[in-house]
């Protein structure tokens, strides 16, 4: 309800508000995003999220989905009407079951569906500037990322841990035909998308 409802209905107020039309949708709506509901045979350690022990060697996520397929039909009809969509990271598995999609794969997966067609440029936002070398200085961003610095990065333990999903999915993206992924701060969106804030991650 908070996902798909009230944040999503207030973003697209707030583009309505600002002359860009939008319209708010969730994984769910048109069957844009199909998903299994997570279960893990002995999980890796720092998976992340939180889990269940069935014991039988199984661990229960609740009800977290990983996705199955995306569907472009829709958002590609709603694109070529110039609409700008907002999609709540709410998926389903067909069954009528919702589940808790992970939204920095969701913008991977379909930033990927979408590069038969358009030439994509993925842009993640969140409260950091960027990649920082120093968590602990704003002023540390890495303008340029490759695959090599991320994994000495993430070797030395200088990238916090909730950055690493959104650097896996980057490089994903990239490595599937995605043109370019920029990670910077939100309120920096016109300057990430110029390329002048932010950290640009390359292969």
């Amino acid at each position: 309800m908070i996902y798909a409802g009230l944040i999503n209905k207030n973003i697209v107020a707030q583009l309505q508000a600002n002359n860009c039309n939008a319209i708010g949708l969730s994984g769910v709506d048109g069957n844009i995003i199909t998903a299994h509901k997570r279960l893990f045979i002995n999980p890796p350690l720092g998976d992340g999220g939180i889990s269940s022990p069935l014991g039988d060697g199984r661990t229960d996520y609740g009800f977290v989905g990983d996705i199955d397929s995306i569907h472009t039909d829709l958002l590609q009809t709603l694109l070529d009407q110039n609409m700008t969509i907002v999609l709540a990271p709410i998926t389903h598995n067909k069954e009528g079951q919702l589940l808790n999609t992970n939204a920095d794969t969701i913008a991977q997966e379909i930033a990927r569906a979408f590069c038969s067609f358009y030439d994509v440029h993925l842009i993640y936002t969140f409260e950091r500037a960027g990649v920082l070398r120093d968590v602990e200085d704003e002023t540390s961003v890495l303008k340029l990322l490759t695959v090599t610095e991320y994994k000495e990065l993430r070797e030395k333990q200088t990238i916090f841990a909730g950055m690493i999903p959104k650097l896996d999915n980057a490089f994903t993206a990239l490595q599937m035909g995605v043109k370019k992924v920029i990670i910077g701060r939100a309120e920096n969106l016109d300057d990430l998308i110029n390329g002048s804030s932010g950290t640009t991650i390359i292969l």
